[in-house]
């Protein structure tokens, strides 16, 4: 189509005049029909360019003959006027407010509602607020709309998804034409038009349509419209999926439906545990089943191949794997469907287990099917595919609580009572100490790594917390090797991931222990370093059963064995297994797989659970209620937790790990101090923000340099830099996630650096935290890259996720977002961003847009600290340059940006006068008033400081703890020194913050608290004054009376009682 007077698209990426016509998507077929432009000018002439606040022809004022305004209309009248304005009976009116302008609604194709433009009370536009949560894609303009009844769809491929739909101007004729932003708009030459890529702009901007595509309503219809919040149009979607008929009253009706019981600190008993635990799994596996089932794809295209084992292989794409709404993993079954005709054999389908998924390289997955029967290998189009649902995990988990309430034997009752929350008097277990605490063929452990093998070893429950690139699984390992020979038994190994359990085995195996690898039978054929240690292979093995070989043999040689031979077969097989658990030092699986049959009759008297942090707290449980007398849970509560896909039983508590609840009760961990994988720059902020300043560089700064990579860091021995980016973000081809052009065309060329200057492409790592970037640069680096497109294949992009635990050279870290209205996701996380800043050993960059990301008071700090070392730049990477740019104001405190998730339980008040007067530990959970105890929420403070001056505090400081109360000017904060005495425990106080004499004490503190072995917290009853009584080197946190919300930091290092710091005199703000 051409449309003339095309003006709105010009402020969107096109440089178009008043005559620029358009060339758009085809109305109602796949081949495109030309109008002739003058007989629409009239029509698109009208077209107002509006961003939610025009006025739209023939539309009155909102109070207009309204009878509350004197108007002389009667009741039933009004009704009925009230009545149209809401779009009552109006095919076209949108579902979710009522507006019925054909200019500003479009009807979904996959539902056939309707919805408007307008954004309502929330962020987004109705139709995509829709399109988004019902993951629908295409739609059809208005009859009546001044494109008439159009569907969007690309010129030159005929896709109809508007999240990959864009528009862009012809080189060599005045006309716009809407393209799909992959494939199409990265090719420059299609058909018989040649276009100008780099003006493609998407039609969705901002989470709204363009205006000139579907008019934003105007003030008076918005103002008219039925209200509707984010919060009713989740339940509305939600009935819709089961009721398509539901109305907003509906959704309103179940509105009061409760929230699920949340978890608690403290249980005070097995059985009420399992009450509160029981009903949170449920719902999680009732959720889990519901998505996985519900994600059928049809019409899947089949490669078939036949593996090494002999067994049929299935590689084939699943376009909706990208939504992030359902994780696949190796392991895991699907279903392939095929319905055939007589004559091809009929129907069929075969289980099979994914063995391969999607990655740079290939989006395909490979399926090994469990039989060759019947397999329609010379068919390849026409499949379905969906997955298998096991209850096995969850079910294992409800066992492990059910087991925990009723077998007193299950756990000792010093863990029983630990695990509940009870208060108890330290145990200290008689045990003879090792002259040597390093295991034989590991690495020699460091003064912080031995001193956590030393109290492990000698308590019956501990806690250990490995920051990044402490060694902590070397650490791990060498506990294990101590507690195999100390104790009779096996111990037990487990970590939520089979590459977690991997990578702990190997390590075990090395000090020379007998170590046996339990995996799952459907992961039993997959490869993996310690496939020999592997229980399968260790029984195939096995010279001990002569008769087991002899039937083994067999079996290999005729594919299968006679009924009795089989019985036999798999007896034989059992009694194997057995005496080979039985001979072992120690058994590592997952924690799910400690649920197997083949360990019932075990009990594991030491139990270690590494990545304990990654677990939700039931899972944590399966190896725990197996016998465990010791137990020791490693892992790190400053990098990501649980994945928990229920957001009701998240928001419950089912994403706190067990590992955290314990350090919210006080339980310290033993933190590992030396990290050995950053430049000491890199590891700087980190430190800082997340460690109180407590990691040490097991490396230096030359030996974390390499002089042969020509990489244009801004400061030649500070290799990291953040790069400003501007582009907008764009929703992703799924609709639920996001990408940015502008960051992956960076992120290219940086990595084309890379290559240039010596680095190879297993050296570098592209993280960034959506689904929809990674694809993005995955594809864009392999079409525009100006090197060889294997290259670019070889370079590992993934989320910050799938990066957890593992390092690499180079990190670039693609941010993302970059919007007006939306915030900032998944970078709000704290524990995302310490993952995501801790992967690289050498060198890192980071690509975002800091008008946005400042908004974050953590960012905020972040931005600010590369500001301050000369590593905030803006440019081409030939010309980097300082950036000028001004950051945004952050309208919450940096406190309550460390604590994004509330605290479902009970307000403080109600539980920290339940705690001990004599709670040790300084990192206490992020769901809990603690944790602001012993976080660091001061700006930077070196480990190694003896004095640091920071500048004056004003009311225009960028730094987000101090920006004044309630609009206060605090201008008296001229300057502050901030000492660091070793002498004193490591304790830091800020002693000239302009603070009132009658603050506690002339050197009380507020923030930049550093800690040694030494610091202890107070956490006593609140007092009338919110002041806490603190004892020796304690830090005092309490809150005034008159508001529960507003904390205070005080410090004073001697044996007096502490007066916590008035909010209102420390100019605090609230969190």
């Amino acid at each position: 189509m051409e449309f003339s007077n095309f003006e709105g698209a010009s402020q969107y990426g096109a440089d178009l005049d008043d005559t620029t016509s358009v060339y758009s998507a085809i109305p109602n077929t796949h081949a495109p029909s030309t109008i002739n432009g003058d007989d629409l000018a009239s029509q698109i002439g009208d077209m107002s360019i509006s961003h939610g606040h025009g006025h739209g022809h023939g539309h009155g004022h909102p109070h207009e003959h309204d009878p509350r305004m004197g108007g002389g209309y009667g009741d039933e009248e009004y009704e009925e006027r009230e009545r149209a304005m809401l779009g009552v009976g109006v095919e076209h009116a949108c579902s979710y407010c009522g507006i019925h302008n054909p200019q500003c609604v479009v009807k979904c194709l996959h539902c056939n509602k309707w919805f408007c433009n307008s954004r309502g009370n929330t962020s987004a536009s109705h139709i995509v607020n829709h399109l988004v949560k019902a993951k629908h894609k295409e739609v059809v303009l208005h009859r009546e709309s001044a494109l008439g009844e159009t569907i969007p769809e690309c010129y030159n491929c005929g896709s109809k998804n508007v999240f990959m739909l864009g528009f862009i101007p012809a080189k060599s004729d005045t006309v716009v034409v809407l393209l799909c932003r992959q494939p199409c708009a990265a090719l420059t030459n299609s058909r018989d038009i040649n276009w100008d890529t780099s003006q493609w702009s998407a039609i969705i901007d901002d989470r709204s349509f363009l205006s000139w595509l579907v008019k934003v309503p105007s003030e008076a219809e918005q103002l008219r419209a039925r209200q509707i919040s984010l919060a009713q149009i989740a339940k509305l979607e939600e009935l819709w999926r089961e009721n398509p008929d539901a109305k907003l009253e509906d959704a309103e009706a179940q509105s009061g439906e409760e929230e699920m019981q949340p978890i608690l600190l403290r249980y005070e008993d097995a059985y009420q545990y399992q009450n509160i635990f029981g009903p949170l799994v449920k719902i999680e596996a009732d959720y889990d089943k519901r998505m996985k089932e519900s994600q059928t794809e049809n019409d899947i295209t089949i490669r078939w191949d036949m593996g090494l084992n002999q067994k049929r292989l299935a590689w084939f794409c699943m376009p909706k794997l990208e939504s992030g709404e359902v994780r696949l993993a190796v392991g895991d079954e699907l279903r392939l469907k095929f319905v055939g005709s007589s004559s091809s054999g009929g129907d069929w389908e075969g289980i099979g287990s994914v063995i391969k998924i999607p990655n740079n390289v290939s989006d395909e997955i490979c399926l090994e099917l469990r039989r060759n029967d019947g397999v329609p290998a010379d068919c390849t189009h026409g499949f379905s595919v969906d997955f298998v649902w096991k209850a096995t995990s969850f079910d294992r988990m409800q066992a492990a609580m059910k087991t925990f309430a009723i077998d007193e034997k299950s756990v000792s009752g010093y863990i029983y009572h630990k695990l509940l929350g009870h208060e108890l008097e330290p145990q200290v277990l008689r045990t003879q100490m090792p002259k040597r605490f390093s295991a034989p063929n590991l690495p020699e452990l460091n003064h912080s790594q031995m001193a956590a093998v030393k109290a492990v070893l000698q308590k019956p429950l501990s806690l250990i917390q490995g920051p990044p690139g402490t060694g902590k699984t070397v650490t791990s390992a060498s506990i294990v090797y101590h507690l195999a020979k100390m104790n009779p038994g096996q111990v037990l190994v487990c970590a939520p991931s089979n590459v977690a359990v991997d990578h702990l085995c190997e390590k075990i195996h090395q000090s020379g222990l007998k170590v046996v690898r339990l995996a799952a039978k459907s992961r039993e054929a997959l490869d993996s370093n310690v496939a020999f240690l592997s229980l399968h292979n260790q029984v195939a093995n096995a010279d001990t059963h002569p008769e087991l070989q002899k039937l083994i043999q067999l079996r290999n040689d005729q594919g299968e064995l006679s009924q009795s031979d089989e019985r036999k077969y798999k007896s034989l097989v059992r009694a194997c297994e057995k005496d080979i658990l039985n001979a072992a030092d120690v058994i590592c699986t997952t924690c799910v797989g400690a649920g197997d049959p083949r360990l019932t009759k075990f009990k594991f008297r030491t139990v270690l659970i590494d990545e304990a942090t990654q677990s939700a707290e039931p899972e944590c449980m399966i190896p725990l209620v197996m016998g465990c007398k010791q137990a020791v849970l490693v892992g790190d509560h400053q990098q990501l937790g649980p994945v928990i896909m229920n957001k009701k039983a998240a928001r419950a508590g089912l994403s706190q790990s067990l590992f955290e609840r314990l350090v919210i009760l006080g339980n310290r961990p033993i933190r590992l101090q030396v990290q050995y994988r950053m430049h000491p720059c890199l590891s700087e902020f980190p430190s800082n923000m997340f460690y109180e300043g407590t990691l040490q560089n097991g490396v230096t700064a030359p030996e974390r340099l390499r002089k042969n990579v020509d990489f244009p860091w801004p400061v030649s021995d500070t290799p990291m830099f953040f790069h400003q980016n501007l582009g907008t973000e764009e929703i992703s081809s799924s609709g639920t996630s996001f990408l940015n052009r502008t960051e992956a065309s960076n992120v290219e060329k940086m990595v084309t650096k890379f290559f240039r200057s010596g680095v190879l492409p297993s050296q570098i790592g592209v993280i960034t935290p959506y689904e929809g970037q990674r694809s993005y640069v995955s594809s864009y680096m392999q079409l525009h890259g100006s090197l060889k497109k294997e290259l670019y294949k070889e370079v590992e992009v993934a989320s910050v996720d799938a990066f957890q635990g593992r390092e690499k050279d180079y990190i670039i870290l693609s941010c993302v977002r970059s919007n007006e209205h939306q915030g900032i996701g998944f970078l709000n996380d704290p524990r995302r961003l310490n993952v995501a800043l801790t992967r690289a050993k050498y060198g890192v960059v980071i690509l975002g847009n800091p008008k946005v990301l400042s908004k974050h008071p953590l960012w905020l700090y972040l931005l600010t600290h590369f500001k301050e070392k000369s590593c905030f730049v803006e440019g081409p990477l030939s010309n980097l340059q300082p950036s000028m740019i001004q950051f945004s104001r952050p309208k919450k405190s940096l406190a309550a940006a460390m604590d994004p998730f509330k605290r479902r339980e009970a307000p403080a008040s109600e539980y920290l006068d339940k705690l001990s007067g004599n709670v040790p530990g300084p990192a206490a959970g992020r769901f809990d008033p603690a944790y602001y105890r012993t976080h660091n929420a001061m700006s930077f403070v070196p480990p190694d400081a003896q004095s640091v001056v920071s500048q004056a505090l004003t009311s225009s400081s960028a730094f987000p703890l101090f920006p004044g109360n309630k609009g206060k000017s605090y201008t008296g904060y001229a300057s502050s020194v901030v000492s660091q005495q070793p002498t004193d425990g490591g304790m830091v106080g800020a002693s000239s913050l302009g603070l009132p004499r009658n603050s506690g004490h002339p050197n009380a503190g507020i923030g930049g608290i550093g800690y040694s072995q030494f610091d202890r917290l107070a956490n006593g009853n609140i007092g009338t004054d919110g002041g806490m009584r603190a004892n020796g080197r304690r830090m005092s946190i309490g809150s005034e009376a008159a508001s529960a919300s507003m904390y205070a930091y005080g410090y004073k290092g001697g044996e007096d009682d502490v007066q916590s710091i008035a909010p209102s005199q420390a100019g605090m703000t609230e969190f």
